[in-house]
């Protein structure tokens, strides 16, 4: 089955399915993750993540549920935070030397990147670890018995204002952050647009059978605007471990020429999202979730008046 909502079922079966089915795919994932927690828990929280947004999407259909479940995902994410973390820094690293192939050349970047996975190894072979992913994977089994209770309405109406209620305030939340950026800069103001847009790029696909056309285009942008702003908090991130007071990087003369580089690139990325974001999130979100509220009232209700309602052909 497919992450999109299909308008021809009613919406509280079709909620179910998807929520099951990506803390499935999670749970899949964290099992993985016990031998190849590189790869597992990177798929595993990119799931969770697609959850939590579709109960961001739904939350006014069922405040209480909602609510409940998408903090139960969070706290199953931070779990696994830290080991994820450790991989994302040695992929920035390698991003910062491929970026700038002639001041990396010597070889400066390498005394930073052999602390970097030793701290992999810690994190990765600790019994800590294995802990984390029992405890994420008992929350997601409790999560996967829960799914049942969620209701939602149904009734074409009622179903297509919950579906334009969610993208509504993530696009308010995207443009209240992209506002914040552009007059703070703060690393969370990007942290907080970064998981807008990552939101509402789900919710695209989610919607791919709701949202007013064109939206192939608007997905793409979106798509690419979530890649720069992951970039640019890994360089936030690395930044802070930088200047940490027990130097966890090395010392001085090891990271000077990380601190160059992470310059340069957060310079760049800074401009680039803030401009990228402007052009997606500047309009108003009730203009832009109009046609939605719109459109999804007349596809929901199908070609007979109720949903769920077979299409012939």
């Amino acid at each position: 089955m497919s992450f999109r909502i299909d308008p021809r079922l009613p919406l509280t079966g079709e909620v179910r399915r998807i929520l099951a089915e990506e803390i499935g795919k999670a749970l899949l994932h964290l099992d993985a993750a016990r031998t190849r927690p590189d790869q597992g828990l990177h798929k595993c929280r990119k799931r969770l993540k697609s959850a939590r947004a579709l109960l961001r999407l739904v939350h006014s259909g069922d405040e209480t549920f909602c609510a409940t479940e998408n903090q139960c995902y969070r706290n199953v994410a931070a779990l696994l935070a830290g080991p994820r973390e450790a991989t994302a820094l040695i992929e920035t690293l390698d991003r910062l030397a491929a970026a700038f192939p002639k001041d990396s050349a010597d070889g400066g970047l390498d005394a930073v990147r052999d602390r970097l996975i030793a701290r992999q190894h810690d994190l990765h072979e600790g019994a800590g670890l294995q802990a984390a992913i029992g405890a994420a994977t008992s929350a997601c089994e409790d999560g996967m018995k829960r799914i049942e209770s969620l209701a939602l309405p149904d009734q074409p109406e009622q179903a297509a204002d919950v579906l334009a209620d969610g993208a509504r305030a993530t696009l308010r939340r995207a443009r209240k952050a992209l506002d914040k950026a552009g007059s703070r800069g703060e690393a969370d103001d990007f942290h907080d647009l970064r998981k807008a847009a990552k939101t509402h790029g789900m919710h695209l696909s989610l919607l791919g059978r709701l949202w007013p056309t064109p939206i192939k285009a608007r997905r793409k942008a979106v798509d690419a605007l979530g890649e720069r702003l992951g970039e640019l908090h890994d360089v936030f991130v690395m930044r802070a471990l930088l200047e940490a007071d027990d130097e966890p990087l090395g010392p001085h003369e090891d990271t000077k020429l990380l601190g160059k580089l992470l310059k340069r690139s957060e310079k760049s990325l800074r401009k680039a999202c803030l401009a990228e974001a402007a052009d997606l999130f500047g309009d108003s979100p009730k203009h832009q979730t109009k046609k939605l509220a719109r459109k999804a009232r007349d596809d929901l209700a199908g070609p007979t008046g109720e949903a769920g309602a077979p299409v012939s052909g």
